[in-house]
């Protein structure tokens, strides 16, 4: 009976001295009764299992998983402009919108930083592709000459090699400067009256899910980057049907977008001693009359 009591206590010695064994390179080491103490943190190239505080199977984490990153919670939106996503519905101007968002118009507004992230309700099907290219028609950014060229600049990245920097749809991939031009299916011919005529929606759900073999670019351009390609590509049609997409004037549709130059300025930039100068007060002066209209002129003011 001694002899068995001194078996026990040498086993729980050794189960001890067990559970206090040191870490040793990747291993963290044993203990006896792990507390809530002890931090998630992992190896990025290791692959294993977090089993401190742990009870069964399914409250293990798989250490791999935290790696990644995660995506943000659904119906989440980042602080940013995507209220000009909305502008249309309330009757107000995206450039109004976005001026209210950076801090325009009064003087206690807070500028938010623009991070390109507005949401995006169709889905990838045709239905979806339809409805998009019925209901999305105007660009919610004016046509400006810094966006144009942004636009260029990007359009030359990621489009330009297939549909050709024409947007003739002949780009080196599919062109007879490539030897090993092997393309499943031919670019879109941007300068065809059917991509002329259609709406920016078709442009931007293509951008966002892609189309055949075109693969997805909403992860590599952002919400206003998108707008600014689809303009350029407005203007390459316009060079090619010798009218006017710029700045300036738009007569390749009106209803594509708005000229940067017909859009009011959302402020005025004054110095400080203008800021400090008291408004002059309007000079008062004799009502003046009327002028007369000439005889014969066939029209009077007031009537339509």
């Amino acid at each position: 009976m001694k002899n068995l009591k001194h078996i026990f206590i040498a086993i729980i010695a050794a189960i001890v001295i067990y559970s206090c064994s040191p870490a040793d390179q990747n291993f963290p080491g044993s203990e006896y009764m792990p507390d809530m103490g002890h931090s998630v943190a992992q190896e990025a190239n290791a692959f294993n299992y977090y089993h401190y505080n742990t009870w069964d199977s399914a409250s293990t984490i798989r250490l791999k998983d935290l790696a990644y990153p995660g995506l943000p919670v659904q119906g989440t939106v980042p602080r940013g402009y995507a209220g000009v996503y909305f502008a249309a519905d309330k009757g107000e101007q995206s450039s109004d919108v976005i001026g209210q968002l950076r801090g325009a118009g009064a003087v206690n507004n807070i500028a938010v930083p623009v991070n390109g992230h507005v949401p995006y309700y169709y889905s990838d099907s045709e239905a979806e592709r339809a409805r998009a290219t019925a209901e999305i028609i105007a660009n919610p950014f004016p046509i400006t000459a810094k966006g144009l060229e942004r636009g260029k600049e990007l359009y030359t990245i990621f489009c330009s090699i297939c549909h050709g920097e024409k947007g003739d749809g002949v780009g080196y991939l599919v062109s007879d400067e490539n030897p090993n031009v092997k393309y499943p299916a031919a670019p879109a011919n941007f300068l065809l009256d059917d991509f002329v005529t259609s709406s920016n929606g078709r442009y931007y759900h293509s951008i966002m899910y892609g189309r055949n073999v075109m693969g997805s670019y909403k992860d590599k351009i952002s919400y206003e980057e998108r707008w600014q390609v689809i303009h350029y590509i407005r203007s390459l049609q316009a060079k090619e049907k010798k009218l006017e997409y710029s700045e300036q004037a738009n007569t390749l549709n009106p209803a594509f977008g708005v000229p940067g130059s017909q859009v009011a300025p959302l402020a005025e930039s004054i110095s400080d001693a203008e800021a400090e100068q008291p408004e002059a007060a309007p000079a008062e002066s004799e009502p003046t009359a009327p002028e007369e209209e000439p005889h014969g002129s066939g029209e009077s003011h007031g009537k339509k």
